[in-house]
């Protein structure tokens, strides 16, 4: 099923009946797939709760892509479905063992074990002028990495950031801590627009912006 806000290679397919997003290619973490398609959840996953909530993030499919914060890789292995080369950075060696699982089968998808805070260590790795920062790091300063994340953008790049107020500051009124990510946040770009993602994430919010 077509969808403006879809990019190329992410579709709205049944399920058992259910209508849910879906991405081509092999199954991670236990997902429902059908044929090649296997079901996107977007409980599961920052990226997969905006494109369910309509949110235009700017993706169209076949971009190049710096994911930050991969984990396990449950979101980047959609991303690497429907995307070009999919640089996956993860701190943490645990997780990291099973993103290498999710990359087995995946040519365009790239394991880095490196922190998200540090680019110089991954500098010589990634392409220049990335077309796309998808962001979903649960750490304090989610903002300082962003912006120091900036330099692997295109001028006309996407970042897709997910926001987790609790990782900021677990006493704070969301609201505020959205506000002041926002603000650090428009030292490298322009935010072009936020959701909150609480249908799906709660105290989350969406940010899509393009480096200034």
């Amino acid at each position: 099923m077509s969808d403006p806000a879809l990019p190329d290679g992410v579709e709205r397919r049944s399920f058992d009946g259910e209508t849910r997003l879906a991405t081509r290619g092999p199954p991670v973490y236990g997902e429902p797939t059908d044929g090649e398609w296997r079901a996107w959840d977007p409980e599961r996953s920052k990226l997969g709760g905006m494109f369910e909530l309509g949110v235009d993030t700017g993706l169209t499919g076949g971009e190049t892509v710096v994911y930050l914060g991969a984990a396990a890789g449950t979101t980047v292995s959609h991303v690497a479905d429907f995307a070009g080369p999919t640089y996956a950075v993860e701190f943490a060696p645990r997780p990291t063992r099973e993103l290498l699982d999710a990359a087995a089968p995946r040519p365009r998808l790239f394991p880095l074990l490196k922190d998200a805070r540090k680019p110089d260590t991954y500098a010589h790795v990634v392409e220049a002028d990335v077309d796309a920062i998808v962001q979903d790091v649960a750490t304090r300063g989610q903002a300082t990495v962003a912006v120091r994340n900036a330099r692997f953008l295109a001028d006309d790049g996407r970042l897709v950031l997910s926001v987790k107020a609790r990782s900021e500051d677990v006493t704070a009124d969301p609201e505020t801590v959205f506000d002041d990510v926002v603000s650090t946040l428009e030292e490298a770009y322009e935010v072009l627009d936020t959701a909150r993602l609480d249908r799906f994430h709660e105290d989350h919010l969406g940010v899509v912006a393009t480096p200034r």
